[in-house]
């Protein structure tokens, strides 16, 4: 006669339910802890890029002074960089003329007064950022030669990452390792409409 139950001694599996789910919470801990350093890398990478697109457009606003002010070219011409560490004063009124008041409000730009805190802390900018403008070749009007003048703008800053350190020598070792040196530039040619 038969009732139903098996005759085979069950096998009782005590705690292998407790053991799978302790493997699980093992296996998503160490993903977990993977993606929490792959956000931190994205967020530095973040940062890099906001840098970069604030030097960008501080390197164009100072093309588009100079392009606007050409009889005053060589008075934009910076011995040292200007931004983190000059003496140029908040209120640019009373600069002088058209190339210095454009030269201290690039200066305060740089120095991040785009944006300011609460507490009129200045954070717009990038970490130590400093601007350049040289001139590559002088203007010269003489009949028969007709040359531009050619300026090189670049805007440097401190980086988070190491890279290879730019070539351009604005704010040279003014950020400890050459490598953590950021720059943007570009050549801006100024030419002379009275040539022929």
């Amino acid at each position: 006669m038969l009732s139903g139950r098996s005759t085979l001694p069950i096998r009782r599996q005590r705690g292998a339910a407790l053991m799978e789910v302790l493997v699980s919470i093992l296996i998503t801990s160490f993903g977990l802890l993977a993606l929490a350093g792959l956000q931190t890398k994205m967020n530095a990478a973040l940062l890099e890029s906001y840098q970069r697109a604030q030097a960008l457009t501080l390197v164009q606003d100072m093309t588009q002074r100079l392009q606007a002010n050409r009889d005053q070219n060589a008075s934009y011409i910076t011995a040292s960089a200007v931004g983190t560490g000059d003496a140029a004063p908040v209120s640019c009124a009373a600069a002088g003329t058209r190339a210095q008041i454009d030269l201290c409000e690039w200066s305060n730009a740089l120095k991040g007064a785009a944006e300011k805190t609460a507490t009129d802390a200045n954070i717009g900018a990038m970490v130590g950022a400093r601007g350049c403008v040289e001139q590559l070749q002088a203007p010269n009007p003489a009949i028969g030669i007709c040359q531009p003048g050619k300026y090189r703008l670049s805007v440097v800053w401190q980086g988070m990452n190491s890279t290879v350190a730019p070539a351009v020598t604005c704010g040279q070792n003014q950020y400890g390792d050459e490598t953590l040196r950021k720059a943007v530039s570009t050549q801006v040619v100024i030419p002379l409409p009275t040539c022929s």
